[in-house]
């Protein structure tokens, strides 16, 4: 009798953990059709910059219908707004050397909702980046809609300042050029393999 109890749990124990395979899924963001633009303001002019090296993924749960975790990773050194003064004080004031990534990692999906083709959520997680790597919770609302080949592109922003993140303004031209504190995040993002069917 004890030897077919632990068999059948066994079977039971592996059964289970083949449905969790089946069910959680691994979503790839696409790098070569995903950026983030980073724009901001200074006391001459409006200033944007560009990170076009996106990598990461998001684990959904079909049969629950529910986004497990996601990851998001950023090269500071992918930054780049066309101006090299203008990218030297950026590298400065992420403290490169020390912090060469700006990371997410999500902690808790509310408010999802799918309707027809488009998704739409509120994500929290933690964003870590600058000076000694800080780590600050953050929630920002994220749209989705189908594109071509099976992929999905979500969309979305989060205003920030740089000092909460103990980032120093960037300064030029002897201080008569004053970048602004605060600045916002603006990402278009594709993720390939979503089965919204599955969903």
């Amino acid at each position: 009798m004890k030897t077919t109890f632990k068999k059948t749990v066994l079977l039971l124990t592996i059964a289970l953990s083949a449905t969790m395979l089946v069910s959680a899924q691994a979503l790839k963001i696409n790098p070569k059709n995903s950026v983030i633009t980073i724009q901001g303001k200074s006391n001459l002019h409006d200033w944007e910059s560009k990170a076009q090296q996106v990598t990461g993924q998001i684990v959904v749960n079909l049969s629950a219908k529910q986004v497990q975790s996601m990851f998001v990773d950023v090269p500071v050194k992918s930054i780049k707004s066309g101006e090299k003064l203008m990218d030297t004080k950026t590298y400065e004031a992420f403290n490169i050397e020390k912090n060469p990534n700006i990371q997410f990692k999500m902690t808790e999906v509310n408010n999802l909702q799918i309707n027809e083709s488009n998704i739409s959520a509120t994500i929290a997680g933690n964003l870590t980046m600058a000076m000694a790597g800080v780590t600050k919770k953050v929630a920002f609302k994220v749209v989705g809609k189908p594109v071509k080949g099976g992929s999905y592109q979500f969309t979305g922003s989060l205003a920030l300042k740089m000092t909460d993140f103990k980032m120093a303004p960037p300064t030029a031209m002897m201080g008569m050029l004053k970048v602004g504190d605060g600045i916002t995040l603006k990402f278009d993002v594709t993720v390939d393999g979503v089965q919204l069917s599955s969903l």
